[in-house]
């Protein structure tokens, strides 16, 4: 009896022992049940490791931070434990109930799923979950602004919005992406280049901020009234302290999702007043001078000259038409040519716009341009202002005369008029030729003629050796292939090289950089970018999975060096391994 004992001991053990090797693989959520405005952890857990992760699809909810990897390996008695889990932050897109699908993953040769996931999406709730403490010190620590330069603009009138992200000084921000860009349907719009992201200090709500310059846009209101700007959305990573330390004194910090937003402004839109307004007012809004120029004022019959309408100054000059020309009937007046060199700053538009008009007159005399009137609204002064161009007047000095002659031509100059051929109306065509005939060294011997005649001969061997030397070149597959990703590093990575002296400007040029390279080579745009989609196309195009991870630690670097100060960078070699990296991925993808 007692041995029939231990063999089921034995055999209990053995069985534990298979059960305990078994794989795991399983989905945990922190709460089945949530409110619209809360945010939903879910971890996929299992306790070896595997490859080709594939999550779920959340399509009814919004992945707003991770996948966020992380592993545990210890051991405890002498037995290993270990624990490998990829965690997502999702936010509900609406109420309902809605299922989380199986997420597959390979473990030594054989596929497993979880099992799928049902939450439960209510009405938003008072108080928000997750990590209320990190939650609640994110949202008292950053803030999306739009500066609005002026809330009571008139029609036409240039203003102005800036997006500024407040961040505190104890709080980091990083992996922001712009979820909802407004769209300004009511306005003439034109967005101001920044170039990179300088931190600046400034005062929000009476207390010291760290802020970026996130967007600058210049507005052109084309209606009157209460019109609205929409919000900028941002969805945002942020970095707030923990309250512990590690072993070196540094805080540690947490990292929280979080969506901000401007909110929306209104803009109410003032009329331009009826009182005063002239008759040929086009649109002009703005402070403005007004010239009427001609090239020449004599000339002959035939020739031509040009007469240019020109407005310059400070307003809306996209926005409004031209003054036209009016001359004699008896001068040819062809299409004007319409020019703007005008620069759009945040003041708004400076410059100048013209009209160029090409005229030929058809005969002898002189021939008035009268004066041409411009109209505009004067924002300082808050009136109407007319300037008046000189009369100008067109004198033609040789030409056919006017079969209908009169001592005062403004008064004939309507009238159709036959031209009076006269004997040298052709006059100035030549109608004999002045050649000269000069001596003329013969072709046949000369060193011209041998040149030619060896020329081919010497060019065959040269042809010969630059042909095999390119069918060697092209055959070395491998040499091209390296020669071209160097080539392509050093493209991408030159206007990072010029800003090594400085971390900021360094940082943004080598995020850029490596931007580009990627919507070069991928096709994709910026604002697709995400580390789990690069990963997944890099993946796709056979890049080592070592290497990506190379690519995604340099884009968090870029992030971390900008906006999280109590990191320690060395930008040499960053750039070092960014060229090193590019280089790499471009002989490897396919």
């Amino acid at each position: 009896m007692r041995l029939i004992k231990n063999i089921s001991i034995f055999m209990l053990l053995m069985m534990l022992g298979s059960v305990s090797a078994q794989v795991k693989f399983e989905a945990k959520v922190s709460k089945k049940k949530l409110g619209v405005n809360e945010r939903l952890r879910i971890d996929f857990e299992m306790n070896k490791d595997g490859d080709n992760f594939v999550p779920p699809s959340f399509k009814d909810f919004d992945v707003v931070g991770g996948p966020n990897t992380s592993v545990s390996n210890s051991w405890l008695n002498g037995k290993r434990s270990y624990t490998k889990t990829y965690s997502y932050f999702l936010a509900p897109k609406k109420r309902g109930k809605f299922t989380i699908k199986q997420a597959t993953i390979e473990i030594e040769g054989e596929i497993y799923k979880t099992f799928p996931v049902t939450i439960t999406v209510t009405a938003a709730v008072d108080k928000p979950n997750g990590n209320s403490a990190a939650s609640d010190i994110a949202s008292q620590n950053i803030h999306l602004v739009a500066e609005v330069s002026k809330s009571n603009p008139y029609l036409n009138e240039a203003i102005t919005v800036v997006y500024k992200l407040y961040v505190s000084p104890e709080t980091g921000v990083s992996n922001w992406r712009e979820k909802d860009n407004p769209r300004y349907n009511d306005f003439w719009s034109q967005n101001i280049e920044i170039k990179g992201l300088p931190i600046e200090k400034g005062i929000y709500k009476g207390e010291e901020y760290r802020y970026v310059v996130l967007r600058k846009t210049v507005l052109y209101p084309q209606k009157t009234g209460k019109l609205k700007l929409e919000p900028l959305v941002l969805d945002i990573t942020v970095e707030v302290p923990t309250g512990r330390a590690d072993i070196f004194g540094r805080p540690i910090m947490t990292k929280v999702p979080r969506t901000v937003t401007a909110g929306s402004r209104t803009v109410d839109v003032k009329p331009l007043p009826e009182v005063g307004k002239p008759a040929d007012f086009k649109g002009a809004v703005g402070d403005f001078n007004f010239n009427v120029t001609t090239t020449k004022s004599q000339l002959n019959a035939t020739e031509s000259l040009q007469a240019k309408i020109q407005v310059s100054g400070k307003g809306n000059l996209k926005l409004f038409e031209l003054p036209k020309l009016t001359v004699p009937s008896s001068l040819e007046v062809y299409e004007p040519e319409h020019r703007e060199n005008v620069r759009t700053r945040l003041s708004g538009m400076q410059g100048t716009i013209s009209d160029t008009y090409t005229i030929v007159p058809q005969y002898k005399g002189k021939y008035p341009i009268p004066s041409i009137s411009f109209s505009y609204f004067d924002l300082k002064t808050e009136s109407y202002k007319r300037i008046t161009s000189d009369e100008l007047v067109v004198d033609v000095l040789e030409g056919p005369t006017a079969s209908i002659s009169n001592s005062n031509t403004s008064e004939t100059s309507n009238i159709k008029q036959a031209v009076r051929p006269t004997s040298n109306t052709f006059a100035f065509i030549k109608t004999k030729a002045n050649w000269e005939k000069k001596s003329v060294t013969p072709f046949f011997g000369s060193n011209t003629f041998w040149a030619f005649v060896l020329l081919p001969f010497l060019a065959i061997p040269i042809a010969i050796f630059v042909r095999r030397n390119k069918e060697k070149r092209d055959a070395d597959v491998q040499g091209n292939r390296v020669r071209k990703a160097d080539r392509l590093a050093r493209k991408y990575l030159s206007e990072a090289k010029k800003a090594l002296n400085d971390k900021v400007s360094f940082y943004v040029a080598l995020e850029k950089a490596l931007h580009n390279y990627l919507k070069a080579k991928l096709r994709i745009e910026t604002s697709d970018f995400n580390k789990d989609k690069i990963e997944q196309l890099l993946s796709n195009r056979n890049v080592e999975s070592s290497i990506i991870a190379d690519f995604n630690s340099i884009l968090e670097s870029c992030e971390l060096a900008r906006y999280t100060p109590i990191e320690q960078v060395t930008m040499q070699s960053d750039y070092d391994k960014a060229a090193k990296t590019i280089s790499i991925i471009d002989k490897q993808i396919r």
